[in-house]
């Protein structure tokens, strides 16, 4: 039988419970981060009106209409807003729920992307499913299900993250798994998202140092092997180093790229008034958007996009610092890392720092089910931020 003072401790238990339950959700009604909020707008919007002007000729050109691209992507954006307004009034404890059956979610569609005749295969890589005109890939899925998964299982560890067995194992097991899934469709560009922000989580999470130099290592010997000895993809890389090499054929995507960069000069040729667009840049809606921004707006124009995305991960890391508990400020990190990650990339690649990896630039390329995912992990830091602690700034 249960003792009095058994039951006496299980009554409190059970008060705690109820009243922390109480905060919460009188925490969840606190105010947003408005300047976190007013910055996705601006990239949305701004996104939106670079993606009309980079697309409409070669939409013009393949479907007749040149507001193709544009209205399916305002369409998606609207759902998206919708989704981020909807999210943010969430209490973001609720999300814990979503964590595992997210993450198998994500392990099954990618296996199934890979089942012959199932996946939906544009320029030589299987990354899609689908029907109809409704597609959508399953690596935007899985990149939100890791941040959901480790923010949730890291946070209840604490200093157990410190040992191999539960702080490195069954972390880098998952990561590796993706990370082999999506090398296989090849997706280069969304195992590095998924490694980078699994890897700032468990940093964040407390693991030690020592496991990530040493990551980053075994990372660097990998490439060397793959690239210098074995001479994976060497044309691509030859055609990083100098894509006049073959201008018009292998190096032609990146050396139209430069050419529009380099066009735009300090203040660009004029909104709407890109030569390159013109059938002449291929993906210039897509992963090459930025080379359109640079030719049209010019240095400046292109810096002050950039300062935009600083500015929204610079507030986004500013968020989880404030966050009210461990697992709210481990969901921003991830979020955060995943769009810092994924901007770096996209200008690095179009500017010719990093070789052609295949990434899109958040908030700016086509790509409506992407888009909507955004806003709604936008939406999950906004929840956050309801709930942060109170600071001497406000």
């Amino acid at each position: 039988m249960m003792t009095r003072e058994q039951a006496l401790a299980r009554q409190e238990h059970r008060e705690l419970l109820a009243q922390r339950e109480a905060e919460s959700r009188e925490a969840a009604r606190g105010p947003i981060d408005v300047p976190f909020m007013l910055l996705v707008l601006l990239l949305t919007g701004t996104g939106l009106v670079m993606l009309l002007s980079a697309s409409f000729p070669s939409a013009y050109y393949e479907n007749g209409n040149p507001l193709y691209y544009f209205q399916r992507q305002a369409a998606f954006a609207v759902a998206g807003i919708a989704a981020m307004i909807l999210t943010e009034r969430i209490n973001y404890q609720r999300f814990r729920a979503l964590a595992k059956p997210a993450l198998y979610l994500s392990i099954l569609l990618l296996v199934l992307v890979l089942v012959p005749g199932v996946g939906i295969t544009r320029n030589s890589a299987t990354r899609w499913l689908g029907f109809g005109t409704f597609q959508f890939q399953p690596s935007e899925i899985a990149k939100l299900a890791v941040v959901l998964y480790f923010a949730d299982s890291i946070s209840k560890k604490k200093d157990k993250m410190r040992t191999l067995r539960y702080g490195i194992l069954p972390y880098a097991f998952i990561l590796l798994v993706l990370a082999a899934l999506m090398l296989l469709e090849p997706h280069l560009s969304g195992a590095v998202l998924i490694l980078g922000a699994g890897a700032a989580i468990m940093l964040v999470g407390g693991i030690d140092w020592a496991w990530v130099l040493g990551a980053l290592g075994l990372g660097g010997a990998g490439a060397y092997l793959l690239i210098g000895v074995i001479g994976y993809n060497a044309s691509r890389i030859a055609m990083w180093k100098n894509p006049w090499l073959d201008a018009q054929n292998k190096g032609y995507q990146m050396v139209q790229s430069l050419l529009a960069i380099g066009s735009g000069g300090l203040l660009g040729v004029g909104l709407g008034k890109s030569r390159q667009k013109y059938l002449y840049l291929p993906e210039e809606h897509n992963d090459f958007i930025f080379s359109i921004v640079c030719e049209e707006l010019g240095f400046i124009g292109a810096a002050v996009i950039m300062l935009l995305f600083a500015a929204l991960i610079l507030r986004g890391y500013w968020i989880a610092l404030h966050a009210r508990d461990r697992f709210g400020s481990l969901l921003v990190v991830g979020i955060t890392t995943l769009i810092a990650l994924q901007t770096f990339l996209n200008i690095a690649v179009v500017t010719g720092l990093l070789p052609a990896t295949g990434i899109s630039l958040p908030f700016f390329s086509y790509g409506g089910t992407a888009l909507l995912i955004q806003l709604a992990e936008m939406g999950i830091v906004l929840s956050v931020s309801r709930q942060m602690k109170p600071t001497k700034s406000g």
